[in-house]
């Protein structure tokens, strides 16, 4: 089993128990790992999510449940990469978004595999020859 980066479908399936194949996965990965390892944009779209219905407490035992985990954050070369990656994604008319590049680029500089249930964006990314390795737990 190799460590992965996981993107915020599949953490925020994980915190929710409530798919049984991504709870199991979940479950084993832990087991060899002793934690989660996501981005800090994940930890962003989280809040927004909790923030914009409102539920402060949803935020308050998120952020309580995330304490274990390992949060990998942006640094200049992640950042350049990142900006690449978004560029040539918008000059081949193939836009995700900039979330999806920077958690591809965090993924792609601490050489993890990116563990998503949205692999048709990402996938853009690898047809771009960007070496980003995916799995899916869905």
């Amino acid at each position: 089993m190799d460590k992965t980066l996981l993107d915020t479908d599949i953490f925020s399936e994980i915190l929710k128990e409530r798919n049984m194949k991504v709870r199991d996965r979940a479950k084993s990965y832990h087991s060899v790992f002793g934690k989660y390892t996501v981005s800090v944009i994940t930890v962003m779209e989280i809040v927004k999510g909790f923030h914009k219905v409102r539920s402060e407490e949803g935020i308050c035992r998120f952020l309580r449940e995330i304490s274990s985990a390992e949060i990998l954050t942006l640094n200049l070369r992640i950042a350049e990469l990142a900006g690449r990656i978004y560029a040539d994604l918008e000059r081949t008319g193939q836009t995700i978004g900039r979330a999806d590049p920077m958690i591809a680029s965090i993924a792609l500089e601490n050489n993890l595999v990116l563990t998503t249930g949205n692999t048709d964006h990402y996938r853009r990314i690898q047809i771009l020859n960007y070496p980003l390795k995916l799995d899916n737990w869905k």
